[in-house]
């Protein structure tokens, strides 16, 4: 099992950047800092919680004055390059949010970018005036280092993972969207992942806005065709009409509504009826398309999965995202894995397995799931 993220921060790490730090400031008292990292319940804080801690500790020993402990960490910070270096822009974030310092801050949070990444301390500040924020972003979309114009998208998303929320841009992303334009065809994938995902993030509650931008910016560029159809995956796989209609996925109807089969013949076999937490199972599929034209499908596998609570929550999988001849036949097959997750427990009950066409269901059957001591 991978050791958890927190784990960054064990070892010999802290001793070692306490003293790179004493390099960069003499009067630094190495021993102070290292207690003040490691008190209390240190061992049970996970990744976030850890970062803070250090940046509290260094708040405690770097000299009181703003000014004066950012020049100790820009003696350093080249030196510092990576995830366990959160601390820096987070010590932006607990030491430079008044207003005095804003023009410090940004400074900080743009050169810190560059080494670690300041798309989670950004967030104060755009809590504090998005609209300022905001311009100040779209001049980074311009910046000449990836870094900057990623944190540019990246900070700004609504729905970042492990951040602050930002509820105005869930509510409004209109400032949004002209930093994204300036970043549509980056010639960075890293910047043009993160733009993709930042128009994710806003088709989740603004799925209108991102299909009429879809279609005004799809075809002309190919850096920003990959944004589009990276960005409207949840789009996709909810199957949208009209986004599928857009990347020329078969419809299941004619002009006339009435229904046109885009599949003659449509199986899901597993190889158990049964199984523990913890095991697998083979799925078989087959997907017989019907005749004539050729015709682009996407075919997915669901599970309803069981919670908690005793309800289910239906997950899909890619299986298959291609265009086929009318006639052929899709098959394949497919092992799930029912072993706790971080992001998903599993839970005893009955449990629903579909297998999807183009957004519509085509064949199902059912796995029973048993707690591992069941057997």
């Amino acid at each position: 099992m991978a050791e958890p993220l927190k784990a960054i921060y064990d070892g010999l790490f802290i001793e070692q950047f306490a003293a790179l730090v004493k390099t960069a400031w003499s009067p630094f008292d190495e021993a102070a800092f290292v207690e003040r990292v490691r008190s209390g319940n240190w061992e049970q804080l996970e990744l976030k919680a850890r970062t803070r801690k250090i940046t509290e500790a260094l708040g405690a020993s770097l000299p009181k004055a703003y000014e004066e402990a950012l020049a100790v960490l820009y003696r350093i910070d080249e030196q510092c390059t990576g995830l366990p270096y959160l601390f820096f822009p987070d010590f932006v974030e607990v030491y430079g949010i008044e207003p005095q310092y804003w023009p410090l801050s940004l400074a900080a949070l743009q050169r810190f970018t560059k080494y670690s990444t300041s798309e989670f301390a950004i967030r104060a500040f755009i809590l504090q005036d998005p609209q300022r924020m905001a311009a100040c972003m779209l001049e980074w979309a311009e910046h000449s280092d990836e870094h900057v114009r990623r944190l540019a998208s990246e900070g700004i998303r609504p729905r970042l993972p492990w951040a602050q929320a930002l509820p105005i841009f869930k509510q409004d992303p209109a400032l949004i969207i002209p930093i994204l334009d300036k970043l549509k065809r980056d010639p960075s994938l890293y910047v043009r992942k993160s733009v993709a995902n930042n128009l994710n993030d806003i088709a989740k509650d603004h799925p209108e806005l991102v299909i009429v931008l879809a279609a005004s910016w799809l075809g002309a560029d190919a850096r920003t065709d990959w944004i589009v159809r990276h960005g409207c995956r949840t789009l996709i796989k909810h199957a949208n009409p009209r986004i599928m209609a857009l990347f020329g996925y078969s419809s299941h109807e004619k002009a006339d509504d009435e229904v046109q089969p885009l599949v003659s013949h449509a199986s899901l076999k597993l190889s158990t009826e049964s199984l523990t937490i913890g095991g697998e199972v083979a799925l078989h599929y087959q997907v017989h398309v019907r005749e004539g034209e050729r015709v682009k499908l996407r075919i997915e596998y669901g599970i309803d999965f069981v919670k908690f609570s005793g309800k289910t929550s239906l997950k899909r999988f890619l299986l298959s995202d291609r265009e086929f001849a009318g006639g052929a036949v899709a098959k394949g097959s497919r092992i799930h894995r029912f072993a706790d997750l971080t992001t998903r427990k599993h839970y005893a009950g009955f449990h629903r397995v579909t297998l999807w066409v183009n957004g519509r269901e085509m064949a199902a059957c059912e796995l029973q799931v048993l707690e591992a001591d069941s057997l």
